[in-house]
């Protein structure tokens, strides 16, 4: 079975398995597949919360026939994977944005991110960017302008004036503080309208509550990433001077 297509009975046991909240290595070990294909199967179509088995096997099907009518293009090289199993790689690199998929990443965003959290190169172009994961150079740009204004990713101009973009060691850090900075502002709001509501309302009570909770989640969240901030440049120091 391995290395054949999945059938629609397959999609739906994937959907099930989704449904119940399954890591894909189990669905994939029930199914006795290879996890990159279910990874696969289920980032192509919609994501684990977007996934539907008969709309995905549709829309296999649909590509199918396409690529029936015309010529078929010749696979674009990868990079090397310093000796690491590039099959593995993509693997985990399909792992690693369905993560980040769940995490609250739209699904091509999530896919950006996750090859330019592992590129060997440290940056890519979009044009580098759409060879890699074989979608539209239109996708790519979308995507980047997402992540861009997000702080997830950095643009540096590269040779002849193209655009690289990288994900470098700061970017969780500023990911944790603007999340931070929003859950500040969500504690600010909630003191607001204790004021509004007067301090014996029950509804009241429950804004207190929230004030307590997100206050200290805001304070530790902001000093922790400060702190593993700190420890990653001392230790990144300590690297460069051979000690």
């Amino acid at each position: 079975m391995p290395g054949s297509r999945l059938t629609q009975q397959e999609r739906r046991r994937i959907a099930l398995g989704l449904a119940d909240g399954l890591a894909y290595a189990e669905i994939a070990r029930r199914l006795d597949r290879p996890t990159s294909t279910v990874t696969r199967e289920v980032m192509r179509n919609g994501g684990p919360t977007g996934y539907r088995a008969d709309l995905a096997h549709s829309a296999t099907e649909r590509r199918a026939r396409r690529r029936g009518r015309v010529t078929p293009r010749r696979p674009q090289p990868r990079p090397p994977a310093r000796g690491r199993d590039p099959e593995a790689v993509r693997a985990y690199e399909e792992t690693l944005a369905g993560v980040l998929v769940a995490s609250g990443l739209p699904a091509m965003m999530a896919r950006v991110l996750a090859c330019l959290t592992l590129a060997e190169s440290g940056s890519l172009t979009a044009a580098e960017l759409a060879r890699h994961l074989q979608v539209s150079p239109a996708s790519v740009s979308k995507a980047v302008a997402f992540l861009d204004g997000q702080g997830l990713v950095r643009r540096d101009r590269g040779e002849r004036r193209r655009e690289r973009y990288t994900v470098d060691d700061d970017v969780w850090y500023r990911t944790m503080m603007a999340a931070a900075r929003s859950t500040a502002h969500l504690v600010e709001t909630a003191r607001q309208g204790i004021g509004v509501l007067g301090s014996h309302s029950p509804a009241a009570a429950r804004l207190e509550n929230i004030v307590r909770v997100l206050d200290f989640v805001s304070e530790s969240l902001s000093r922790t990433a400060t702190q593993a901030r700190e420890m990653l440049a001392a230790s990144s120091g300590a690297t460069s001077d051979g000690t």
